[in-house]
C-alpha cells in the first residue's frame, strides 16, 4: 500500500509541474526581442476570468523603437467596451538573453528570459476592476511562430493564486 501511495503521489507531484524555459533551448526560431519588437506590429487579445469566462477582448496598436541595448514598446490599447488604455515600456538588454522593462502601471522592474523560441517575462501590474485598484503578478509566456508572429499567454495571479489569463496574437505589420 505505501508504494502504491509514494507512485500515485509521484504522479500528482509531475501533473502539477509547470514547464521551464529550458524546455525550450533546442526550439525555433530563436526569439530576437529587439528584431522581433521593432517597428509598427498589431496584436489582439482576450481576457478570460478565473472560471475561464471571456471577459473581454481587446486590439493594440504597437509602435516599437531600438537604439543600441535600449528600446521604447508603445502600446495603444482599444477595448470591445470602448476602453482606451497606454502602455509605454523602456526595455533594456541585458546579457545572456536577459532583458528589464519598466512602465508607468508596472511596479518594479519586469524581468524577462529568452531561451530558443521562447520568452518569459514576469512583473507586478497595477490594475483597475470595478473602480478598485489591485496590484497582480503577471507571467507571460511568448512563443514565436516565425518572424513576423508570436503568441503571448499570460497568467495573472493575486494571493499566489491564478485569477484569470490574456492570450494575446501579435503580428508585424
Amino acid at each position: 500500500m505505501k508504494k502504491i501511495l509514494t507512485i500515485l503521489f509521484s504522479f500528482l507531484l509531475c501533473s502539477c509541474s509547470s514547464p521551464q524555459l529550458s524546455d525550450y533551448a533546442n526550439t525555433t526560431p530563436v526569439f530576437k526581442f529587439e528584431d522581433f519588437f521593432n517597428d509598427k506590429l498589431v496584436a489582439y487579445g482576450i481576457v478570460f476570468d478565473r472560471s475561464g469566462t471571456m471577459t473581454r477582448h481587446f486590439s493594440v496598436d504597437i509602435n516599437a523603437t531600438w537604439q543600441g541595448n535600449k528600446g521604447t514598446i508603445d502600446e495603444q490599447f482599444i477595448f470591445n467596451d470602448g476602453e482606451k488604455s497606454e502602455r509605454i515600456w523602456h526595455i533594456i538588454k541585458r546579457d545572456n538573453g536577459i532583458y528589464e522593462g519598466t512602465a508607468s502601471d508596472v511596479v518594479g522592474i519586469a524581468q524577462g528570459k529568452i531561451n530558443g523560441s521562447v520568452l518569459t517575462w514576469q512583473y507586478q501590474l497595477m490594475i483597475t476592476v470595478d473602480g478598485t485598484e489591485y496590484e497582480v503578478t503577471l507571467d507571460d509566456w511568448m512563443y514565436m511562430l516565425d518572424s513576423n508572429r508570436l503568441f503571448n499567454k499570460t497568467d495573472i495571479i493575486k494571493f499566489g493564486l491564478k485569477m484569470g489569463e490574456v492570450i494575446l496574437y501579435i503580428e508585424k505589420q
